[in-house]
């Protein structure tokens, strides 16, 4: 089995100049895409339980789903909650066997975040588990706005949570469907100097390809979430397959047909911010 916590695919990230791709699954056929797609570069990847697809699919069962995936690989694959927003959700993802969890406490005043996230992270080490933290708000396309990173703040967070890797916003917001966007360069560099934690970046997928390289070789910048690009590519390939044969109705059959487009896709994510060449 290659399951693994995210701190263990984190750290030689962290050394080596890359980062790994933090994958967001809503089903069967893209989580085994993704470990597929992983396997196929020789890469880590973070399959991804967000709060969408824990709406859709109860937590036991994802967390049952994304070990069997990481079984059938020989890549390191992270099980990871995504945006957990309570102690009570964190623990039952712990409980469902989950590898690694992240708490989202970014709406909180700095204070009460860093409380909240300590005890989870708390929670989570011991139970042999990785905790990631959000410092700073990531907004979203059409919704609600930013708020950028404080260093400062970020020194604190990253000093007295006890988390394995800091999520922060500097420029990067989430469900973004192009890719016109580009980070805070100068606010990286002073989040950077003030800790020496692996970063996170939620919506990568509004971060141009050559910038999300560019920076996973040259900053802190270790993890990259990837969701509303690879939905994107599912949708497209769904409706490709759909149109050349419309009488069709077998979603077994059909998906068949989707999956291996969507591996190519999560191929393309992977191999961008893997070690350079």
């Amino acid at each position: 089995m290659t399951l693994a916590t995210l701190a263990e695919v984190l750290k030689p990230a962290h050394r080596q100049g890359y980062a790994v791709a933090g994958l967001v699954c809503l089903g069967w056929e893209d989580m085994r895409a993704y470990a597929h797609a992983a396997e196929a570069e020789g890469l880590p990847v973070i399959l991804q339980a967000g709060p969408s697809c824990r709406a859709h699919t109860p937590l036991p069962v994802l967390g049952a789903m994304m070990r069997n995936v990481a079984d059938s690989v020989a890549v390191p694959v992270v099980v990871h909650l995504d945006h957990g927003y309570t102690a009570e959700e964190c623990r039952a993802a712990l409980d469902a066997g989950f590898s690694s969890i992240m708490f989202d406490g970014s709406k909180l005043p700095l204070e009460e975040n860093i409380r909240a996230t300590a005890a989870i992270a708390t929670m989570a080490h011991a139970a042999g588990v990785s905790c990631e933290g959000e410092i700073g708000f990531v907004g979203y396309a059409a919704g609600e706005a930013s708020r950028g990173t404080d260093p400062a703040e970020a020194a604190r967070f990253a000093a007295e949570s006890g988390v394995d890797a800091m999520a922060i916003s500097v420029g990067n917001v989430h469900l973004q469907q192009d890719q016109e966007g580009g980070l805070d360069r100068a606010r990286i560099a002073e989040i950077e100097a003030a800790t020496s934690l692996p970063l996170v970046i939620h919506g990568g997928s509004g971060v141009p390809v050559a910038e999300r390289a560019d920076l996973a070789r040259t900053t802190a910048i270790c993890k990259y979430n990837i969701g509303t690009e690879l939905r994107m590519a599912f949708g497209q390939a769904l409706r490709e397959v759909l149109a050349a044969d419309p009488d069709r109705f077998d979603r077994v059959a059909i998906l068949k047909e989707v999956e291996p487009r969507l591996v190519d896709a999560a191929r393309r994510v992977i191999r961008a911010i893997g070690p350079a060449t």
